[in-house]
Order: structure tokens, then C-alpha cells, then sequence
């Protein structure tokens, strides 16, 4: 146990000062993703930015790669979030059968997909998991940009699987930031089904 705080510790003395700022942004990201604020989009472009280059760094490709998905996905969540002012805003609610279709899909199907460019055209020596991870993250973000209760559930899977594949490529921060993350989503999950509930009892009701 003490080898392992002491590698822990030594690991993150030599933490450098853009990896702090990464996650510096990506708890923002996520306490106000929690809060259903939309300036999430804007802390997480920023900590996505620099993790492309962090990832690459480590040999993470596939992370690299999820890292710009969720630069140009939050691009998107920001715009729809947003609307136009004379349209209503989009709303909290569970996924439906076409939207769980379209999660499975990029979580599987992009997952396989993903594998096979890792051991292809990378010397990635975790292709399985960074695989895996990648692609379960897409999905789950794709959920969050839709507004959608189950996406807190679909990252936490992701979660699950990156913080050892992080503390593994000598991530330190990133995998303590993920274990936040897990932590946070959590608590996320009934936050946004009270706002679903809330909505509800204000929908106005049918003549």
C-alpha cells in the first residue's frame, strides 16, 4: 500500500502545469455539467484541447481522438443548448428507443471500429481498453449534448474502465480527476431527475 501511495505521490510531483490546467477544466466541466449549466461547454472545449496533446504524449491515441470528439460534440451540445430565441430550450429527459439504438452503436460499433485503427496504425499497447473506453465516452457525451437523464450512467461505465488505464500510462491526475468524475455522475444521475420531474409538473396540461 505504501508503494503505491508513494508512486502515487512521486507521479504527481512531476505533474506538469498544462495537465493541472486540463483538469482544473474538466472538474468545472463537470460540476457544471451537474448543474445543467451550459458554460460547461466552454470549460470542457478548453480542458479537451489540451488533452489531445497530453494523450498523444502518453500513447493514448484512441483518448486523443476522444478528446477532439468532445471538442467538436461540445461545439454541437453548445449550439443546441443554446437554440434560437424563439425556439424552446432543449429539455431534460430519458433517452428513447432511437437514441439508445444510436448510444449502443457508437458504443459498440465504434468501439470495434476504433480496436482495429489502434493495432493497425498505432504502436497503442492497450487497444482493448483505450478502445473500449473511447467509444463508451463517446456515447455517453453524445447523450449529454441530447439532454438525456441516461447519459450520467453510459460516462460512468467509461469511468469505470479509464481510471486504471489512466493510473497504468502514469496519469496520476487524469485518473483522480476520473474517479471525481465517477463520484460527481452519480450524484448528476438524480440531480437531473429531479429538473425531469420539476419539468413535468410544469408541463401544462392537456385539454
Amino acid at each position: 500500500m505504501n508503494q503505491w501511495v508513494e508512486l502515487l505521490t512521486e507521479q504527481i510531483r512531476q505533474t506538469t502545469l498544462i495537465e493541472w490546467v486540463a483538469v482544473i477544466l474538466g472538474v468545472a466541466e463537470v460540476l457544471l455539467a451537474k448543474r445543467n449549466n451550459i458554460l460547461l461547454y466552454p470549460a470542457g472545449i478548453g480542458g479537451s484541447a489540451i488533452g489531445i496533446i497530453l494523450f498523444i504524449k502518453a500513447g493514448l491515441f484512441a483518448d486523443a481522438g476522444l478528446s477532439f470528439y468532445y471538442v467538436i460534440v461540445s461545439i454541437y451540445g453548445w449550439i443546441i443548448w443554446s437554440r434560437r430565441k424563439n425556439e424552446p430550450p432543449l429539455q431534460v429527459a430519458y433517452a428513447n428507443k432511437q437514441e439508445w439504438f444510436m448510444t449502443l452503436l457508437i458504443a459498440f460499433g465504434g468501439g470495434i471500429a476504433i480496436y482495429w485503427i489502434l493495432i493497425t496504425f498505432t504502436p497503442s499497447t492497450v487497444p482493448v481498453m483505450d478502445a473500449w473506453v473511447t467509444s463508451s465516452a463517446w456515447a455517453g457525451t453524445w447523450l449529454l449534448a441530447r439532454r438525456r437523464i441516461e447519459n450520467w450512467v453510459v460516462l460512468n461505465v467509461s469511468n469505470l474502465f479509464a481510471i486504471p488505464l489512466l493510473f497504468y500510462k502514469h496519469l496520476p491526475l487524469f485518473a483522480l480527476l476520473t474517479l471525481f468524475l465517477f463520484i460527481i455522475a452519480i450524484f448528476g444521475y438524480f440531480d437531473w431527475q429531479k429538473v425531469y420531474r420539476t419539468q413535468q409538473k410544469l408541463q401544462p396540461v392537456a385539454q
